[in-house]
């Protein structure tokens, strides 16, 4: 069971995919999470660098789409600038929300990678759902009270998997 949260890949920003890796690996659409991923749990708006990889992705016919867990008014501030299509309540890890995202895209799994910051959420429902898993280190330090309480749940797990060597990769 605790082989649901191992992500398939892990690194340490967003903005380190690009387009380039996303197609050698045959990708076609990405399904991202918003807060501590694209920005700040806290930050309102895209910043220059997100803006920029936002453009890049769709120069490059790569689909994107935003689902957080978050209230319709914090995800549609963030995404209408950026004319993201995205999904909010989106009640992860529960997977509905992630085949509800790729059938819009008209994408198949196999072409669509999930993006996100948690274990908990973002790398368990999309490893659920069958979608190639990458976990990005958390922007900033601080969370919400709920996230709180499943990175402490996440430091767990992710211990446990270093112990097993599930798992390489070391956090800055």
């Amino acid at each position: 069971m605790l082989k649901k949260f191992l992500p398939n890949e892990h690194v340490q920003r967003v903005l380190d995919i690009t387009p380039a890796k996303l197609r050698d690996m045959g990708i076609k659409g990405v399904i991202t999470d918003l807060d501590n991923t694209l920005v700040g749990w806290n930050v309102k708006d895209a910043t220059p660098e997100v803006i920029e990889w936002f453009k890049e992705m769709k120069d490059n016919d790569i689909k994107v789409t935003i689902i957080s867990n978050n209230d319709e008014e914090r995800v549609s501030v963030f995404s209408e600038p950026l004319e993201a299509p995205y999904v909010y309540s989106a009640r992860k890890p529960l997977v509905r929300a992630f085949n509800r995202t790729a059938k819009q895209m008209g994408l198949p799994k196999e072409e669509i990678v999930v993006i996100g910051d948690q274990l908990l959420t973002d790398v368990l429902g999309g490893n659920f759902a069958g979608y190639h898993t990458i976990l990005v280190v958390p922007i900033v330090e601080t969370d919400g009270k709920i996230t709180r309480f499943n990175r402490m749940i996440e430091r767990r797990i992710l211990n446990w998997m270093r112990r097993k060597g599930m798992i390489t990769w070391e956090e800055k």
